[in-house]
């Protein structure tokens, strides 16, 4: 039995590094099409033979019936949502053999969480078991190892971020070799196999007697401890003072950049996988730091947290930055606008994660201080419309009108309706070339004559509606004229050069 045992680990180890090795041919630095729908039936496949309990268990067998489905869209369109939904019946698959029916949807999400968490370190510590079983000998050295899990899956994953959201970190990797493979692809063969092996050796969350009063913080074996939060703070400093560092000298100070890197790639690339390192930091810091663990007293921890999130802020105003510059290549929208509200809003919450440390708060407080941030920003928002914000800030910064954004976009304007009416009128009396002035009459007719239409509808009326009515037409009476030709209009009135 042993001996099966065994053999079946080592299956799973050449499982995982098939795949990974697939992933690495179909995926890595291609585009992706129906080989999505391809590799992850192949994932499919590996499950069920690595976890053969599955076979015996009915909500198993429905949970991967479910993700053979969705396996199967992704031939038809490959998407990350069909991804999502192919990890989260997998995982439900795999998972469902070791808990009894009958829980609620918050105790899978929370299993969910801690099969991701924990799964990150398992193929180092699964590793370091298989060969210290193989060579007690060698356990001294390999304790090392575990403990520096955490420090070298942080690099891997925050590195593999700043490669996504900086195209100088991307380009000085790929001339960086080990053999055949760049640092890049050696990455992607490394998290390509810790996420398929979160599958094939999933972690379990055992349920733990809270009253217990001398309970670990942490299960055994997770490799969180105080030497290990340290290293990883010191590694993740690192990375982001390299991050910022180049941020500073390319975003900030105008440095000129390398030879095939734009300031347009640099501006636009980043914004959002920055502020995707930003989240997985606060929670790096949330569940490693809890109040009244050795690591949250411990004084060199406190400090280099503090450090790390001072560093996280400056890349949220970074990734602010990037931002506005997209703006003024591409002009506003309301999404935009929404996008910056919610990088403020990471930021208040790191500044809280900070506090509630050095503050000893509970979660409790953490947690109502985030609502109530949010719920004041959500006040504010409901009360305000942001397409029409966006409308403004386009036809005030418009380059036809001396502006140093980006070109009119009268097809945006249009398509958001009466948003941008009171916006498009002012800008319609402004001195402007004659062509652009009797496209821009158009499409402020067409959208008074929509506005007027669902104005005279009891049912569709509303106060705002009447307002920006009553306001577009004392700006300028309705305009009376021929539509333009459908040519034009299909065109989607390119007003560049007029």
């Amino acid at each position: 039995m042993d001996r099966l045992k065994t053999l079946g680990q080592r299956a799973d180890w050449v499982l995982a590094a098939l795949l990974a090795g697939l992933a690495d041919q179909l995926f890595h630095d291609g585009a992706m099409g129906s080989t999505a729908g391809g590799f992850a039936v192949a994932l499919v496949a590996a499950v069920l033979v690595a976890q053969p309990a599955i076979r015996q268990d009915r909500r198993s067998r429905w949970a991967l019936a479910l993700a053979v489905g969705f396996a199967v869209l992704q031939f038809d369109r490959p998407s990350l949502l069909g991804w999502l939904l192919v990890a989260s019946s997998l995982s439900v698959a795999v998972l469902s053999p070791h808990f009894a029916a009958g829980v609620d949807a918050l105790h899978w999400l929370k299993r969910g969480a801690w099969q991701f968490w924990a799964g990150l370190i398992a193929p180092v510590r699964d590793g370091v078991r298989a060969i210290s079983k193989a060579d007690p000998g060698r356990l001294g050295g390999l304790t090392f190892l575990t403990m520096a899990a955490w420090p070298l899956i942080g690099l891997v994953v925050f590195g593999a971020l700043f490669t996504v959201a900086n195209p100088v970190i991307s380009l000085a990797l790929r001339s960086m070799r080990f053999g055949v493979l760049d640092i890049s692809q050696l990455v992607f063969l490394f998290l390509s196999f810790t996420g398929v092996w979160m599958f094939l050796r999933p972690r379990i969350l055992i349920a733990r007697d809270r009253s217990a009063a001398k309970a670990p913080p942490f299960p055994p074996g997770l490799g969180v401890t105080v030497p290990s939060v340290i290293a990883s703070l010191l590694v993740f400093n690192g990375l982001f003072a390299i991050e910022n560092g180049l941020d500073i000298a390319y975003l900030w100070s105008g440095a000129r950049l390398p030879n095939g890197v734009t300031l347009a790639d640099y501006a636009h690339r980043g914004a959002y996988p920055l502020i995707v390192t930003a989240l997985l930091a606060g929670l790096f810091v949330l569940v490693t730091l809890r109040p009244g663990s050795v690591t949250a007293r411990t004084g060199w921890v406190r400090g280099l947290v503090v450090l790390w999130i001072a560093q996280n802020l400056l890349l949220v105003i970074s990734s602010v930055q990037r931002t506005l510059n997209y703006v003024d290549a591409y002009s506003m929208t309301g999404l935009r606008i929404a996008a910056l509200i919610w990088m403020a809003l990471v930021g208040v919450g790191l500044i809280l994660v900070c506090w509630r440390l050095l503050a000893d708060h509970s979660a409790g407080w953490l947690i109502n201080a985030n609502v109530l941030a949010a719920a004041v920003v959500l006040a504010v928002c409901a009360g305000i419309d942001l397409d029409a914000v966006a409308a403004e800030w386009n036809i005030t910064h418009a380059r036809e009108v001396g502006g140093g954004g980006a070109p009119i976009d009268l097809c945006y304007l249009e398509a958001t309706g009466e948003v941008g009416i009171v916006a498009l009128s002012e800008f319609e009396a402004r001195p402007l070339p004659p062509r652009l002035h009797d496209i821009i009459v158009d499409v402020r007719g067409a959208m008074i004559g929509d506005l007027k239409h669902r104005q005279a509808d009891w049912r569709a009326w509303t106060w705002r509606g009447a307002r920006r009515l009553d306001r577009a037409l004392a700006i300028s009476p309705s305009p009376v004229g021929a539509r333009l030709p459908t040519t034009v209009r299909n065109g989607c009135f390119d007003t560049v050069g007029l």
